[in-house]
């Protein structure tokens, strides 16, 4: 007989998404406005308090042809 457990999660990504439309980009304001709200979202995701640093790799920063994203994801057990 095999031994062995199995699993399912649900993964929510969360993204902010910055217009970055070449040839200007996007603006150093509109970023960091996306990043605080982000940084606060995955604070409350996780129940962190808002003096606690986060660790380096919370957000991730990805770019898009006209778009910079950041996100992080959280998952759950399945019901």
């Amino acid at each position: 007989m095999a031994d062995f457990t199995s699993e399912t999660v649900t993964r929510t990504i969360y993204r902010w998404v910055v217009p970055a439309a070449e040839p200007w980009g996007a603006a150093a304001a509109e970023i960091g406005k996306a990043w605080a709200v982000a940084e606060l979202a995955y604070r409350e995701a996780h129940g962190l308090d808002p003096a606690q640093p986060l660790h380096d790799d919370a957000l991730r920063f990805h770019v898009r042809d006209e778009a910079v994203v950041i996100e992080f994801q959280t998952e759950t057990p399945a019901p």
